[in-house]
């Protein structure tokens, strides 16, 4: 039989379900391996589209990835290589809660960065339990700097046809820490099923339920459930990769005195004048600062030994592990 195209909508232990003409396939890659594909913690993502050749009773053989338009990925600490969690989908909501965990912008504005070619929405869920000046104001700056917005609750049901309506159409990917309510809104907006959790009280962080990426179909969107993490690291890339996650950058460019300006320890830099004259949040641009020195710090050969260590923690991705 010929070559046939579909889409990858979940991968277990190397075992991939895919969708082609109506159908489910589980296939594996051909020779355990894709040409030309090096330097990742996955070969395939939900979400990508992939050549296979079946083999028997929806079974086949997975012989190439074809291109991606649009992905999410972030580094994988274990790996030590970059890991692309979904591929191809139109919209990444970000979604964040007011308590139980607590709101993290830094977290925010991390998954922003971790995204690729594809507008990003922030969610606020759990809007019911009360939001605070804190969480009003970041809110405010986030849609001032163009991204959606939207306040929700998966209790009460509020603004979900409006969440709904915004993915009319759409492959969108939900992103969050661990317990701020993926599946629980998933749930509401597919009548499906998803595993819940409470939050854990001790350390008011959620627990995790979805343990891996998942492709559902709805009447007329599709959602990419992924696992909820408790903190998130940006790929290792060219660090000017990071503007375009800081778009109030963008009235500086050109006006330093370096070319390239990474807007950190250069002197007579617009960016950090313009931090100074409050003109940028000062606590976005200490988020940046804290991923350029964590795409500094990310070779393995750093980990546990000397300044550049020290400096990592105080600056860098485990240090991003603290609430804020």
């Amino acid at each position: 039989m010929s070559e046939l195209t579909g889409q990858v909508s979940r991968g277990i232990n190397n075992i991939f379900t895919v969708l082609s003409g109506g159908e489910s396939y589980q296939c594996r890659i051909w020779g355990k391996q894709l040409k030309e594909i090096t330097g990742e913690y996955n070969p395939l993502a939900v979400g990508d589209y992939v050549r296979f050749s079946p083999t028997g009773a929806r079974e086949g053989m997975i012989s190439e990835r074809l291109e991606r338009h649009s992905s999410f990925t972030r580094w994988n600490a274990k790996g030590g290589v970059n890991q692309t969690v979904v591929a191809n989908m139109d919209l990444v909501v970000c979604i964040t809660s007011c308590d139980n965990p607590p709101f993290r912008p830094r977290f925010v504005d991390r998954v922003i960065a971790c995204c690729d070619n594809v507008p990003v929405m922030i969610v606020l869920n759990k809007s019911d339990i009360g939001i605070s000046s804190f969480e009003r104001k970041r809110f405010k700056l986030y849609k001032e700097l163009g991204y959606q917005i939207l306040e929700v609750s998966g209790v009460t049901g509020k603004n979900l046809k409006r969440l709904a309506k915004v993915a009319q159409g759409k492959t969108v990917a939900f992103v969050g820490q661990s317990g701020v309510g993926k599946s629980t809104l998933i749930n509401e907006l597919l009548g499906s099923d998803q595993r819940t959790a409470d939050v854990c009280e001790k350390y008011n962080r959620g627990r995790h339920t979805t343990n891996h990426a998942l492709l559902l179909e709805g009447s007329d969107y599709r959602i990419v459930d992924t696992p909820g993490v408790r903190e998130i690291m940006v790929p290792h890339t060219d660090k000017r990769d990071l503007f375009k996650a800081f778009p109030e950058f963008a009235a500086y460019s050109g006006m330093c005195a370096f070319d390239p300006c990474f807007h950190d320890e250069e002197p007579d830099c617009m960016v950090k004048l313009a931090v100074e004259a409050e003109k940028i949040d000062s606590d976005r641009y200490e988020s940046y600062l804290r991923m350029v020195y964590s795409l500094s710090e990310k070779d393995p050969e750093w980990m546990g030994k000397g300044e550049s260590s020290a400096r990592w923690r105080r600056r860098g991705d485990s240090d991003e592990r603290e609430e804020y």
